[in-house]
């Protein structure tokens, strides 16, 4: 047998199982993700792989399977395919670059016997030829390929940010204007913008250390409900700061632990806060009310149980950090702190929550949301929250709302103040109308009332749009009556939001 002969007869095979691997890896990669633990060369399985004799051995092998008969005739006239030890071909995934290198060797080994064996005539050898002259141009595209995947692999890892950390960014802004004349305010189009850098860890994959920067203009955006948009505690002048310093880990399967130095209180160490348009909406009450109200702290130790595959078990405790430490004070001290409990149940039709707070907040009693009200005055305040959240997804729409009862437990006032008060919110999203990822949603919330004769309240209806995977932007109509002071009035806003995430 000449050289170039004995060359196209191993080169053949290489090229028919190269074509025929990556054909079915291809599918594979396509109808089934990879599994998280891809067994490498050496593993159990791998040791432990079994040849077969028919394709009927394979227990998840159907005859009704596309590639049914491919592996009959790999199994029976070749006896080259192997099963894992329960029998299982596992074709659904893909495959690892040991598995093609243990598959293609035993290939080869039958094609070597036979060829000794004189069992390959010149039928079969004119066939291999021509597969191979066939598929010659494909082959060389695809090590191109591979080539300049290689490459782009290497740069990637020569000049990552960090081999453990992630770095997000997100750019917000927001422009309001009202529709109405408001009294002693010349003019109200204000525009608001905040910019974060989150840099986020692992060390073990499961894991996440946060500490994130954060920068604004600190103004408030609806100028006579003052506070009343998203932007709470953003700093003045776009001084930067660290906003968010928390390392979250697991331990087990079930139990989550989180400690914070910084930016953490209540429904920060809850699992859902339930309603649809918290995060989404643009005015700051679309996060439910009565996690805020009275609650001070923004240090402290959270904890996530997840009882079942449906109900988890949340709580937190967070003080002021400035307070925990001045040693004269000490955490139990703090003028601002918190105790969190909520029990979820989330479901695709149902989630529902029951929540506890109890709280001490220090400065500028009452206010919930960034909103102040009239006789207002520093105080401070222990206020006992008792409240519920409840979501209905009907698939093309969702039905939510919360309550909360708050209680006036200690601590001095203003002299108008009630002993207790309620807050509660209510409305409807409509996700993914006219495109995907968008949510169209309307909610009416009653802010807690604190001082006789002012029952704050405001209406919201918003659309978010997501341009792309990196902009969103979200025009907004907001109307109420949030009095602060500055124009004892109901007033109607409009507003749009634009944000860009990296």
């Amino acid at each position: 047998m000449s050289n170039l002969l004995w060359k196209s007869l191993l080169a053949g095979p290489v090229a028919l199982g190269t074509v025929l691997t990556v054909a079915s890896a291809s599918v594979a990669a396509e109808s089934a993700p990879v599994e998280p633990s891809v067994q490498a060369l050496g593993s159990q399985d791998s040791l432990e792989l079994a040849q077969v004799t028919s394709v009927d051995e394979l227990s998840d092998v159907l005859p009704s399977d596309w590639a049914y008969t491919a592996l009959q005739n790999l199994v029976e006239t070749y006896g080259c395919i192997e099963g894992y030890p329960n029998r299982t071909f596992r074709g659904d995934r893909a495959l690892t670059r040991y598995e093609f290198a243990a598959g293609l060797n035993a290939c080869l080994d039958v094609i070597s016997n036979l060829i000794v064996g004189g069992g390959v005539g010149e039928s079969d050898l004119a066939t291999i030829r021509r597969l191979q002259e066939e598929f010659q141009a494909e082959l060389a595209t695809l090590r191109g390929r591979v080539d300049a995947l290689e490459a782009d692999v290497a740069e990637l890892e020569a000049n990552q940010f960090s081999t453990t950390t992630k770095l997000r960014g997100e750019v917000v802004g927001h422009v309001v204007a009202p529709f109405d004349e408001l009294e002693g305010v010349e003019d109200s189009t204000t525009f608001l913008s905040r910019a974060r850098l989150n840099f986020d860890t692992s060390f073990t994959g499961r894991d996440r250390l946060r500490v994130r920067l954060e920068a604004g203009s600190g103004e408030d955006a609806l100028v006579a409900a003052r506070g009343g948009d998203d932007f709470e505690d953003n700093g003045d002048d776009f001084d930067v700061a660290i906003d968010d310093l928390y390392y979250n880990f697991p331990i087990g399967e079930r139990l989550t632990i989180e400690l914070a130095a910084i930016g953490r209180s209540t429904d920060d160490f809850a699992t859902s806060s339930i309603v649809p348009w918290d995060g989404n909406s643009v005015s700051d009450p679309g996060e439910p009310p009565l996690y805020d109200f009275g609650m001070g702290g923004s240090a402290g130790i959270g904890a996530s149980f997840q009882l079942t595959e449906n109900i988890f078990i949340d709580g937190g405790y967070s003080f002021d950090a400035n307070d925990g430490s001045d040693p004269l004070v000490g955490l139990a001290g703090s003028d601002e702190q918190s105790y969190f409990g909520q029990v979820s149940y989330l479901s695709d039709f149902i989630s529902a929550a029951a929540v506890y707070l109890r709280g001490t907040d220090g400065v500028d009693f009452p206010e919930v949301g960034g909103f102040g009200f009239v006789g207002g005055a520093d105080a401070t305040v222990t206020t006992e929250t008792i409240g519920g959240l409840l979501s209905l997804d009907f698939g093309r729409f969702i039905v939510a709302g919360s309550f909360g009862y708050h209680d006036l437990v200690e601590g001095t006032a203003p002299a108008t103040a009630d002993d207790f008060t309620t807050s509660w919110q209510a409305g409807i999203a409509v996700p993914d109308l006219f495109i995907e990822g968008a949510e169209l949603g309307a909610f009416y919330v009653a802010l807690p009332e604190f001082t006789s004769g002012i029952n704050p309240w405001m209406v919201e209806g918003y659309y978010q749009i997501p341009v792309n995977e990196f902009i969103e932007i979200t025009p907004s109509l907001i109307y109420g009556d949030i009095d602060s002071g500055v124009a004892d009035e109901e007033a109607f806003y409009g507003a749009i939001r634009a944000k860009f995430k990296f």
